[in-house]
């Protein structure tokens, strides 16, 4: 029986798109200073791998400017976000799963914990960690292997949640832990994850397996 499940941040609770425009603006803006010599369909693959990935890995995947590099990490570690933020509809069915939830997410701290603070989700979760590449070498396998210990879970007993095949997918997948990837707009036909699910409904039916 499953008695916890630890869910990722972006794209799996909220639409990042929905707030990247506005939340990124400056960073595009320096991207595109610092454009010189790094192909447009780079500079645009780049912006859009922003709403999903950490910026220290496609910087490096694109072989940005020091610079360029030093600037954004500068800007983006203080970055936050305080306008009114709106989780997808089928949230409403995590919030009410009767069992432990988890929030795992990476990213900067103060923008990961503006984002949760305007999606008030504090009481939705058992604990949230916010796992920063800025400030630790550890990554989210490190985080479940934490939680598995500190609350006496068996591997088999957590489902992890996410909408990444290359994060927290790949992720608890290295250390045993079954996963569950969300893909409301089916974009993957071929994966590793365990279950599959368009639907944050469908977690419910797979807390019985």
């Amino acid at each position: 029986m499953i008695r916890a499940l630890i869910y990722d941040l972006d794209n799996t609770i909220y639409p990042v798109k929905s707030i990247s425009d506005e939340l990124f603006a400056e960073l595009f803006s320096l991207m595109d200073e610092y454009a010189d010599g790094v192909d447009q369909s780079d500079i645009a693959a780049a912006k859009e791998e922003v709403t999903r990935r950490p910026f220290q890995k496609i910087a490096d995947e694109y072989s940005f400017d020091d610079e360029l590099k030093q600037k954004a990490i500068e800007h983006l570690r203080q970055l936050t976000y305080d306008k009114p933020m709106q989780a997808f509809d089928d949230y409403k069915y995590v919030k009410s799963l009767q069992v432990d939830k988890f929030l795992v997410t990476t990213g900067f701290v103060k923008l990961q914990t503006s984002k949760v603070k305007m999606l008030d989700l504090d009481n939705d979760f058992k604990q949230i960690y916010i796992v920063d590449p800025d400030t630790t070498d550890k990554t989210k396998r490190h985080i479940f292997l934490e939680i598995l210990k500190k609350y006496n879970y068996s591997k088999d007993e957590v489902l992890v949640v996410g909408d990444d095949p290359e994060s927290e997918i790949k992720e608890a997948k290295a250390i045993g832990i079954k996963t569950v990837l969300y893909d409301p707009e089916r974009q993957y036909t071929n994966n590793d994850a365990d279950y599959l699910i368009s639907n944050h409904r469908e977690v419910e039916e797979l807390l019985l397996k």
